[in-house]
């Protein structure tokens, strides 16, 4: 009886050819490393996944691929290994890597070691699944979820920090109340919004909020936008006018940077918040006005007292509930929730393609110490909308001033630096990975100092 020649025996799979065309058959890339991480072999799915041919990169290291899940230590007198040889295996990991495109890949990673007939290890095999799409999926989900009863945060403020669920608590118990708030915090921080949420949640949430911005208007402006006019009562005055008081009468009156406000014009202030009535220019005769008071101001409102540049009483008068605001520096934690919200807002050429922001750009953002606060963050992303030609905001489309620790002084020591860092780049090929490693810092730390130093390769 003839042996049907179709049938898969044993020798088929023992047969290295079968082995490797069977491994072109698998819709996962596999690739086999060498015990120093040098690539032996890519199959057909790895080489589409990373956009390199097994031929390119035979021989090569397997940081190569820039994987920020690649961890390579220094072995004592034999140069670099790889990490994965230390703990035997590496199991359903995400990672990302750079392909030969220069764009980034989403992997699901797992490895084991290959060892021979005595128990030796001689190799690696890895296996990596594409999951660029599932990841982009979940940025959607993150969008969807930023827009659904903002549940980043609280009112329209983003932020889930305990920072910021303190100032969430404060919000709500200055809403039960009628007295007035003053909201300190530094410019950009969003002292607005939390005015405006205070107003939402109070009993007064059906009158008006009425918005005055004490440093735009000199004093005797300002009079006339609080207080109103009559006709004629000064040059300009064509017409009577209601005033802001007036306006926010059953609501809020919110003043923003009233520590702008000068001593006279406080004096009046003061005077309206103890009576609860307003005069008009022109007029003699008091009007009633029922106002709940909010201001914010990023200046230190004590320290103006003790210089006599604001009135101690109508300080009493204004901050009977104070609300402290966090810097955007004492919140790293919310940065990556204000990126993925600002990004599907702000307007930019390159918008619509722009996914989200590498892991390496987020990083640096959380580092960065934002004297401009929210209001500086978002101008950081419009420029990486801007400068961004693909999906993700990488750590070259951030604005370079994110990377300066101090002005760079050219001397011996600043010169040594430079060439130290290039030579170690050269000895590693240029990839940042492999040269962070043998330096011992972060791959942030090292694009900090080429971007301090002025290293372009």
């Amino acid at each position: 009886m003839n042996k049907d020649t179709t049938e898969l025996s044993i020798d088929d799979i023992e047969d290295k050819g079968f082995l490797k065309r069977l491994l072109a058959t698998i819709t996962d890339g596999v690739m086999v490393v060498d015990r120093k991480g040098r690539i032996l072999s890519l199959n057909r799915a790895a080489e589409e996944i990373t956009g390199y041919k097994e031929r390119e990169v035979r021989g090569m290291e397997c940081s190569v691929l820039d994987t920020d899940a690649c961890a390579m230590h220094t072995i004592k007198g034999k140069g670099i290994g790889c990490d994965l040889f230390k703990g035997g295996k590496v199991t359903n990991k995400r990672c990302q890597i750079r392909g030969k495109n220069g764009r980034f890949v989403h992997l699901l990673k797992n490895a084991v070691l290959l060892k021979d007939k005595k128990g030796r290890t001689i190799g690696a095999v890895e296996t990596m699944t594409d999951i660029t799409s599932l990841f982009m999926k979940d940025m959607e989900i993150e969008k969807l979820r930023s827009e659904l009863n903002k549940e980043y945060g609280f009112m329209g403020m983003i932020g889930t920090s305990p920072p910021m669920e303190k100032v969430y608590e404060l919000i709500n118990d200055a809403a039960r109340s009628d007295v007035p708030i003053n909201i300190m915090g530094e410019s950009g921080t969003g002292k607005e919004l939390v005015a405006r949420a205070i107003h939402k949640l109070s009993r007064r949430s059906r009158g008006a909020f009425v918005r005055v911005n004490c440093a735009a208007l000199n004093e005797y402006l300002l009079e006339s936008e609080l207080f109103g006019h009559t006709k004629g009562s000064f040059t300009g005055a064509i017409s009577d006018r209601k005033g802001r008081f007036e306006a926010a009468n059953r609501g809020s009156l919110f003043l923003d940077e009233i520590g702008d406000m000068s001593l006279a014009m406080q004096s009046k202030l003061l005077r309206a918040l103890q009576e609860k009535e307003i005069e008009r220019i022109g007029e003699n005769h008091p009007v009633k006005v029922d106002v709940r008071v909010i201001s914010a101001t990023n200046k230190d409102i004590n320290r103006m007292v003790k210089e006599g540049r604001f009135r101690e009483d109508l300080l009493y008068r204004i901050n009977v509930f104070p609300v402290d605001l966090p810097p955007l520096r004492d919140r790293p934690d919310d940065i990556p929730m204000l990126v993925s919200h600002y990004l599907q807002t702000i307007p930019s050429v390159h918008q619509d393609k722009i996914k989200g922001m590498s892991r390496e750009a987020l990083d640096v953002m959380k580092f960065y110490q934002w004297p401009g606060n929210i209001r500086q963050l978002i101008n950081v992303l419009e420029y990486g909308a801007i400068t961004c030609k693909g999906e993700m905001i990488d750590i070259d489309h951030l604005p370079s001033y994110l990377f300066e620790e101090k002005p760079a002084v050219k001397t011996n020591r600043h010169n040594q630096e430079i060439q130290a860092i290039l030579s170690a780049l050269k000895a590693n090929n240029y990839n940042r990975t492999r040269t962070s490693e043998q330096m011992n810092i972060s791959r942030v730390a090292l694009w900090k100092k080429m971007k301090r130093l002025g290293i372009n390769v």
